[in-house]
């Protein structure tokens, strides 16, 4: 049996949960645009970000340049509010601290130590991983209640009439890729 999870699907979710691999599966399942909001807020090397004005027209005109649905990944307040209601899905990914923060660890080591570009040349290092106060492994440990809060409160507070999902485990996401159906049944 498929599970209907619509055309315009916002997935949040702490960093390292899975946010991007989901976005890009179910993108390419459903046959839809997927929308990363890191390669848009990160848009120059050296981690030079965008201003909350520039990012939400780029995500505005992401949005608008997909009329028949995306796939959307991110946390970022900034946009929440563009994104949310116009989503007909909202999937939250809550997975265990343990579960999520080994992936973390485990993909910014080897982003590190290989040196993988990652959004418009920006790249992760040994040093701005283990030496420095902007480490990811550090701020995902300060602010994994913190992010956690925020989606519950955006959920809750910000007019949408998107159907919530929460996965808390591998095996949930991995169950929802394979039934996905975009169309109502």
């Amino acid at each position: 049996m498929l599970r209907y999870v619509g055309r315009r699907i916002a997935i949040y979710g702490n960093s390292g949960s899975g946010k991007s691999t989901l976005g890009r599966a179910l993108g390419k399942r459903l046959g839809l645009p997927y929308i990363e909001l890191d390669e848009i807020f990160h848009y120059r090397p050296n981690w030079e970000d965008r201003t909350d004005e520039d990012f939400r027209a780029q995500v505005r005109a992401r949005l608008d340049a997909s009329p028949e649905g995306w796939v959307c990944d991110g946390n970022y307040g900034a946009v929440r509010d563009l994104i949310l209601p116009l989503a007909d899905t909202a999937i939250w990914l809550r997975l265990p601290f343990h579960v999520v923060y080994w992936r973390l660890a485990s993909r910014t080591i080897v982003r590190s130590l290989g040196g993988a570009p990652l959004w418009n040349g920006n790249r992760e290092s040994l040093r701005r991983t283990f030496l420095s106060k902007d480490s990811m492994l550090l701020w995902w440990i300060t602010s994994w209640r913190r992010s956690r809060h925020r989606t519950a409160e955006a959920l809750a507070s910000i007019t949408h009439s998107a159907r919530v999902i929460v996965l808390r485990s591998p095996r949930e996401v991995r169950a929802l890729v394979r039934e996905a159906e975009g169309r109502a049944p």
